[in-house]
């Protein structure tokens, strides 16, 4: 590796952690919390199976599932104001990642929440619980504990997927390589580099999901 090649790398790596601490992380958080409402929402009215809400929800899960996540940021972002509906950059890629990943997720606590036993929603009428009582202090924790591996998957993939904002301008860590390489010519140091912070950071939350998940079995295993 050449002199210059290192400077390039030595200069461009604060601007491209303080490019990922600025926007990639906050959009990544934004976006995975609106989707982790959207997916409990959507897999309890389908838990719930009220029909024309249960109708709606698989036609939003089937649109989503169904479309690339880029034409989707396209048609928000660019196709929208065809019609006179505009948003800043942030907001509809945190719309645009926030209801993607929600669709995907909502499957996955469709599924955590019919892994819990009717049994125990019975016995919570039984003692004279509320239908959101039972949801709140029952059927959701068990739920949760059972979708936390999948849950962190989408985490992960979304910190990723944040990268496709560059293609709306946002100038999170991916497109601040872009500007960085169109400058100094320097393409494969710079993508390489950005690929070692995605890797670095992906392996702190991969580190942080195996200790929550140890933790969430042995508190299973104390309420067995």
């Amino acid at each position: 590796m050449n002199e210059r090649l290192w400077e390039i790398l030595l200069d461009s790596f604060p601007k491209l952690l303080t490019a990922c601490v600025r926007e990639t992380l906050p959009l990544t958080a934004m976006s995975f919390a609106l989707a982790l409402v959207i997916s409990v929402i959507v897999a309890l009215i389908q838990y719930a199976n009220i029909k024309v809400l249960r109708q709606i929800c698989r036609f939003y899960i089937w649109v989503i599932r169904g479309t690339p996540l880029l034409v989707q940021l396209y048609l928000v972002y660019f196709g929208l104001p065809d019609i006179g509906v505009r948003f800043d950059k942030h907001v509809a890629a945190v719309l645009v990642f926030g209801f993607n990943e929600g669709a995907y997720m909502a499957e996955t606590m469709r599924g955590a929440l019919e892994s819990v036993s009717r049994g125990q929603v019975e016995a919570g009428y039984c003692v004279g619980l509320s239908y959101v009582q039972i949801m709140w202090h029952v059927v959701l924790p068990q739920a949760f504990r059972t979708a936390f591996p999948a849950l962190s998957n989408s985490l992960i993939a979304m910190l990723k997927g944040t990268s496709l904002a560059a293609n709306i301008a946002v100038t999170e860590m991916f497109k601040q390589a872009q500007i960085i390489s169109g400058r100094v010519y320097e393409y494969m140091g710079l993508y390489c580099e950005v690929a070692l912070i995605y890797l670095a950071f992906c392996t702190v939350l991969t580190w942080l999901q195996h200790i929550m998940e140890k933790k969430l079995a042995s508190y299973g295993g104390e309420r067995k």
